[in-house]
């Protein structure tokens, strides 16, 4: 059982559950204090299945309904996704609304959303949930009146709604599909000035914010400890060591149980993560559920088949666990990069790896550039590494690492290149 602290001015929220899954519960929890909702009780009853008709078998819930009418409870929500019917009938005995853990997180993502696109997303992904749940209201109303072999009031009422519902539906999509043209333009556009991409992802509150915040030095980028505080993708340009300039994005979190039509409404937004060109697999050591919530990033970037981008594994906050577990973390994680975002630890480690695996995806060449034309590196210079140069009266012979784009671009500029090194 869990409780918390009880706090004026909250919704006051009981949580009912079958799935045995403390972890579940707490991270319920956590998005309903998002939504300003206090958990104050979670009450587990063990069952194999839930029940058809209340989720609950029907005596445990009549049982629920004395304790939320004692505890002046507000709401009731389910740490699962329920049907309509359930819904119904536990909201008869409870005397209360009653929530899925879907109406949850759609509440969130509702209240995060800030962007005309992560707007339209969310009443997408609500509409979608809603659709199939009118069935069955026509009835109830239609007891208002209505003939043998006619339809009453309430079913009339019943197909207006989910017309609309169908119509918006529509609306939502196409405006969803206008705005999905305009960020296919501005890849193509990103594509073509061919500076490389860096997705950061990873379970929702792993600090991805607060990383492109420390490595962009923008003090603009809203950091939160709160769940889905980004929900549209934000866009930084980030200078590497070497000098290149590389674009790092924050991405919407990701989270267990995630419903279906809140996945098919991001899936446009998630989609810019398989046009990345390194992913950085971002996870909080912090967190008991280290391993699962790693396991739950991982299957969502399967599922965008974004699995042959190369990844980096790069563990956040440092600062929160001890010498002792990080030690076991690093012998386990061998390859891992540990940083501590908020104290901008291991930054620096972290942009170096970054440099050494986008080079695996770059090629070397010699030009010849005379001294006429040596100002004209100057306008790639963003997009190159100058790995090593020979000066002459001449001019120069400079070894450049870049992206085959660019170093075709540069064979024009420059009339040619001399020869192709090795990587």
């Amino acid at each position: 059982m869990v409780r918390t602290n009880e706090t004026v001015g909250l919704k006051r929220v009981l949580m009912l559950t079958i799935e045995n899954d403390e972890t579940s519960c707490e991270e319920l929890v956590n998005l309903l204090a998002n939504i300003d909702a206090e958990v104050v009780e979670v009450i587990e009853q063990k069952r194999e299945f839930p029940d058809s008709r209340f989720y609950l078998g029907r005596g445990k819930a009549e049982a629920v309904a004395e304790k939320i009418a004692h505890l002046g409870i507000d709401y009731v929500v389910i740490d699962s996704e329920i049907t309509p019917l359930q819904a119904k009938n536990l909201e008869k005995i409870f005397k209360v609304p009653v929530r899925d853990r879907t109406q949850v997180i759609l509440d969130v993502f509702a209240k995060h959303a800030t962007t005309r696109e992560g707007k339209l997303q969310v009443e997408l992904a609500r509409l979608q949930y809603e659709l199939p749940r009118l069935v069955g209201e026509g009835k109830s109303l239609s007891r208002l009146g209505g003939g043998v072999g006619t339809r009453g009031p309430g079913e009339q009422k019943l197909e207006e709604r989910r017309r609309r519902i169908h119509e918006r539906i529509a609306t939502l999509r196409k405006e969803l599909q206008e705005l999905r043209k305009n960020r296919e333009q501005q890849r193509k556009l990103r594509l073509e000035n061919e500076l490389a991409t860096v997705s950061i992802v990873g379970y929702t509150n792993a600090g991805k914010s607060c990383l492109l915040a420390a490595l962009s030095s923008d003090p603009s980028i809203m950091v939160s400890g709160r769940l889905f505080s980004t929900l549209s993708p934000v866009v930084r340009r980030v200078k590497l060591p070497d000098g290149r300039i590389v674009l790092f994005k924050d991405t919407v979190g990701f989270i267990r149980k995630v419903p279906h039509s809140i996945i098919e409404a991001f899936k446009s937004t998630l989609e810019e993560i398989s046009y990345s060109d390194l992913i950085i697999l971002l996870a909080d050591v912090s967190d008991p559920e280290l391993i699962q919530k790693i396991n739950v990033a991982e299957d969502v970037l399967n599922e965008l088949q974004a699995e042959s981008i190369p990844r980096l594994l790069v563990f956040n906050k440092v600062d929160l666990l001890s010498k002792e577990n990080l030690e076991r973390l690093s012998d386990a994680y061998p390859s891992a990069i540990f940083i501590s975002a908020l104290k901008r630890q291991g930054i620096d480690v972290l942009l170096e790896e970054v440099c050494r695996v986008l080079e695996k995806s770059e090629a070397e060449r010699e030009f010849f550039v005379d001294a006429k034309r040596l100002h004209l590196l100057e306008k790639y210079r963003e997009k190159i590494t100058i790995k090593g140069s020979v000066f002459t009266d001449e001019g120069a012979v400079v070894k450049i690492r870049a992206r085959e784009g660019v170093l075709k671009k540069l064979t024009k500029l420059l009339d040619g290149g001399m020869k192709t090194c090795e990587s």
